[in-house]
């Protein structure tokens, strides 16, 4: 893959995370029955993030989680030859809360999907929220995200990558371009 430009910087993710977190903040008043579910991989760590910020401006003590969806996608058997399957880990009851479900990159909504089906798992929630760093467009289901941070058009040839310190060493999103081979 070839690197087309930058989206956003450290600087800019912050504030697009710190703008979500105000949205989440406006539109639900009650956090007595709350939680946050961050979708593996990057998603986890924007989640993290997300429930610090709402913990520190709202003097709470939200509780979070991550999520794997990997074998709950539509794909799975043939988009994956050997699936790498991650940790699912949420340490509440999800039964009768309002979840603040958390990706990096809204694409298809295939993933999302599949997340809450996952979801369902773990029980039936009373309102499902969907929070996302960037809306890429092209959309094969009829899914959309509750929070943006940014939302961009991109080609059919064209990956948006998330890059987080806590797995790369920096923050950013860059426009990326496949190339014969990738």
């Amino acid at each position: 893959m070839k690197k087309i430009e930058q989206l956003m910087d450290g600087h800019g993710i912050n504030l697009a995370l710190t703008r979500i977190t105000h949205q989440v903040i406006e539109k639900n008043r009650d956090f007595s029955s709350f939680g946050v579910v961050g979708m593996q991989t990057r998603g986890v760590f924007l989640a993290q993030r997300i429930t610090r910020l709402l913990n520190g401006i709202e003097q709470l003590s939200i509780k979070w989680g991550t999520l794997d969806t990997t074998l709950y996608r539509d794909d799975y058997r043939v988009a994956f030859k050997q699936p790498e399957v991650k940790v699912t880990e949420i340490p509440f009851d999800i039964s009768g809360m309002n979840i603040l479900l958390v990706d990096d990159v809204l694409f298809t909504g295939r993933t999302v999907r599949a997340a809450l089906d996952a979801l369902m798992d773990f029980g039936r929630p009373k309102s499902i929220q969907l929070a996302v760093l960037m809306d890429r467009g092209h959309r094969e289901l009829p899914i959309r995200a509750d929070y943006v941070g940014k939302k961009i058009t991109t080609l059919p040839n064209q990956v948006v990558s998330l890059k987080v310190t806590e797995l790369d060493d920096e923050d950013s999103i860059w426009l990326m371009e496949l190339e014969e081979g990738d």
